[in-house]
């Protein structure tokens, strides 16, 4: 018999360099059971929507939880692309108390962008994997209700125009999709309570609204930094983790681009949702290393009465 004696001594080395391979996989192994069945709903939005890469590395992540047994529901909104389209239609974009003023002609153009062109793409990233996602705005089966928003500026009452508030949410339509395994995109648009109209809601009120509504395990807003920080601008240290009511002691000092983003994941933990988690968009892969691995990256944000532990 001949023995190949190349052979022999190659195999040590295949196996010491699969090994890494196999920790990584070993390591996600709680996680995944953990969070197997449950439910996760990921606001998408900041540069991980406009950069290539980013947008598909997002993508194999989201497929990923897919096949690791999770139900991925995913809401975007689409400010850049907003604003370049009410550009090119000459409608100046104007913003107060945070919010984009939305007039009716503003309006055609919001929804155009967001059911038209940013859910279409991000469908068909998605569906580059499977026929897994399916796109739907709040506006279908009655799916996101809203009545006007009138945010209150210096004691007075302004009107910003098609800007909703939500008042309810019917999970029916994307429970189904969840039950035929496939992955739901939601477009943050809503149908009105009152009035016949449309309504611009904020993505991640949305996207908190329906976690809440879907009893998720988890809520996970991407965004441009790489966390909640502790003391900004004076620090660059991010907060790892913080109770609810840690949470709404913040909420007065913060920026206003994170306000909606942690009032989202506020009222998430407060509505039975287990963690939201605000973490860095700009991070290839970052869904999957806040889930899977010890260390996650990012802000979490738990329930008060949560005991402390593992922050995956």
């Amino acid at each position: 018999m001949t023995v190949n004696h190349s052979e022999e001594r190659k195999s040590p080395t295949r196996k010491h360099t699969a090994l890494p391979k196999a920790q990584i996989l070993i390591e996600a192994l709680p996680w995944l059971t953990r969070h197997n069945g449950k439910t996760v709903v990921i606001k998408f939005g900041g540069n991980a929507m406009v950069n290539e890469d980013l947008k598909a590395a997002f993508a194999q992540d989201v497929v990923f939880l897919r096949h690791a047994g999770l139900n991925v529901v995913v809401v975007h909104g689409g400010g850049p692309q907003i604003s370049a389209a009410l550009d090119k239609h000459g409608i100046v974009s104007e913003f107060k108390a945070g919010l984009r003023v939305t007039t009716e002609d503003a309006m055609d153009v919001v929804r155009m962008v967001l059911a038209g062109q940013v859910q279409r793409e991000l469908v068909g990233l998605l569906n580059q994997h499977g026929p897994l996602a399916v796109g739907l705005t709040g506006e279908d089966a009655h799916t996101i209700t809203a009545t006007k928003h009138q945010p209150e500026i210096d004691g007075e009452l302004v009107d910003i125009g098609r800007v909703g508030e939500i008042t309810a949410i019917d999970t029916g339509a994307i429970e189904a999709l969840l039950a035929d395994g496939r992955i739901p995109v939601v477009s943050s648009i809503a149908r009105s309570q009152d009035d016949g109209h449309v309504y611009n809601v904020n993505a991640d009120t949305a996207a908190a609204a329906l976690a809440a509504a879907l009893d998720a395990e988890t809520l996970m807003v991407l965004t441009d930094v790489e966390g909640l920080y502790e003391d900004w601008p004076n620090s660059d240290e991010v907060i790892s983790r913080l109770t609810a009511s840690q949470l709404e002691k913040l909420l007065p000092e913060l920026s206003s681009g994170m306000v909606p983003k942690m009032e989202g994941c506020l009222h998430a933990v407060r509505n039975g949702v287990q963690t939201a988690r605000v973490i860095d968009g700009r991070v290839q892969h970052s869904i999957l290393l806040e889930i899977f691995t010890d260390e996650g990256i990012g802000t979490m944000v738990v329930p008060d009465a949560e005991e402390e532990g593992d922050a995956g």
